[in-house]
């Protein structure tokens, strides 16, 4: 490639040999036909190797949008190359609305779906929950489609991009909504210890932000359909300003807050689609563990504090709910996220994220996907009681390894 391409972060910079945009599926068919190794580019927001390559990355950012309402207004049909801010307004104009949404909604529909990526909410699933039908071109360049309830479905979803490459998928969608965002300040341990379960369902999504300075929480984001009363919640102050999620960083780019009423698509993300997101330069780490274990996983954080404080940017402790589909964090049980944003810094932050592990194994803490974490990969499979089951899926579907790449060839074990 005659320019370099890196990830989001900047964290990662990939080895493949050319970069392709096709502007049809045709075009794409050959590519995939072509053989590889081939694997697909999305927004850039995973932060290990698992989008690298020696061979080709494919974008679809130039293939054509696709937002397709069914007329029982029930599901929309997208393309596999939409970013949530591009999807969301169109589905609010027509009145609609998707379950969820995660953090910053410059992310890509297909990448969000295939890690499992989610938003916050006890009664809620990640995004991928909302698929109903996926298409998608197998190593051998075949079009097919698997809709909920067919055969190998629920496996196919969250698929690594190892299956094929995702050109649509068919998403549930749901009346649109209102949300009002309530910020707190300095939620007190106690009260983790004494009404956790409640402080996390207190809102149609939760959020707990801290530091770690203390074992304090710096601060609480309720986003909630009605309104909330005035004064303390569960011994949290109501905040004085507008707060961003990193304690001390500058709020503009944060979605609006108060409890000022607004539609679901700007309210559920926590950053406005139209500024950077987040801090900028950063890592991120994410691991989901058993929600009737949340409270030991907090502790479990707290006994490591002095290690990963001085590379923190913020943890954001959250829900999901638990589904079926094979490699979701959230597969089969109820979950408490934990996620942390870290500073720049490579090999600083390793030693970090290696002692998060070692105090999590014991909760059975599945990392996500597309972020960064240390732990082998036999042990990370053997926390899928299902993997087996999609190592053949993934034989069948690419039985060249068009798709492999050297981060997935270690996760497979193959």
């Amino acid at each position: 490639m005659s320019n370099v391409v890196t990830n989001w972060a900047g964290n990662i910079t990939f080895g493949a040999r050319r970069l392709h945009r096709p502007a049809a599926l045709p075009e794409l068919q050959e590519l995939v036909r072509a053989g590889g190794p081939l694997r697909v580019l999305g927004s850039g927001h995973s932060f290990n190797r698992m989008a690298d390559t020696t061979g080709d990355l494919v974008s679809l950012s130039s293939m054509p949008r696709t937002v397709e309402i069914a007329e029982d207004r029930r599901t929309v049909r997208v393309d596999g190359g939409i970013r949530y801010g591009e999807l969301v307004g169109r589905l609010d104009a027509h009145g609609l609305a998707v379950h969820n949404m995660a953090s910053l909604p410059h992310i890509s529909v297909a990448g969000a779906v295939t890690t499992a990526t989610h938003g916050s909410g006890v009664r809620h699933g990640n995004l991928a929950t909302s698929v109903a039908a996926i298409e998608l071109i197998r190593g051998d360049g075949e079009l097919v489609t698997l809709r909920r309830g067919d055969e190998g479905f629920a496996g196919a979803v969250v698929g690594l991009g190892a299956l094929g490459v995702v050109t649509a998928l068919t998403l549930d969608v749901v009346p649109a909504f209102e949300i009002r965002q309530y910020v707190y300040d300095d939620l007190p341990r106690a009260s983790l210890e004494q009404h956790l379960p409640e402080i996390l369902a207190a809102g149609y999504s939760v959020s707990l932000f801290t530091n770690w300075q203390t074992t304090d929480i710096n601060h609480a984001w309720f986003k909630r359909t009605d309104e909330l009363p005035e004064g303390p919640l569960f011994g949290a102050r109501p905040a004085d300003g507008k707060r961003h999620p990193v304690p001390g960083v500058p709020a503009d780019n944060s979605t609006d807050q108060f409890g000022v009423p607004g539609p679901w698509h700007a309210r559920l993300p926590h950053f406005k689609m139209e500024f950077t997101p987040s801090t900028g330069a950063e890592l991120q780490s994410e691991w989901m563990v058993p929600f009737d274990r949340a409270l030991e996983a907090i502790d479990a954080v707290a006994r490591v504090r002095e290690k990963i404080v001085p590379v923190l940017q913020v943890n954001e402790i959250r829900t999901v709910a638990a589904d079926d589909l094979w490699l979701s964090m959230n597969y089969e049980r109820a979950s408490l996220g934990l996620h942390f944003t870290w500073i720049a810094d490579t090999a600083a932050v390793l030693p970090a994220v290696a002692a998060l592990e070692e105090q999590l194994a014991p909760l059975e803490a599945r990392p996500h996907w597309g972020k960064v974490f240390t732990e082998d990969a036999a042990t990370v499979r053997s926390r899928y009681p299902r993997f087996a089951d999609f190592q053949a899926l993934v034989a069948e579907y690419d039985p060249r390894g068009t798709f492999r790449n050297a981060w997935l060839d270690d996760i497979l074990g193959r």
